[in-house]
């Protein structure tokens, strides 16, 4: 998997959080071995429900760029 910000590696990693009204501490996401994004079903969830955030934060990545 590619890293939606950098396009760099995505490594699958087991991450700990406090305990949330699922019961759940533990859960599965991706980190980007480059930038360090971390994605989990929670995160790209809430992306695919709102694209035109994908969007300003690409625009805000390529302006901190230039």
């Amino acid at each position: 998997m590619n890293c939606p910000r950098c396009q760099g590696n995505m490594v699958t990693e087991l991450f700990e959080d406090i305990k949330d009204d699922t019961g759940h501490i533990c859960f599965h996401g991706y980190r980007c071995v480059i930038c360090g994004e971390i994605l989990d079903p929670v995160i790209m969830a809430n992306r695919q429900n709102r694209p035109h955030m994908l969007a300003r934060n690409r625009k805000l990545m390529a302006s901190s760029r230039a």
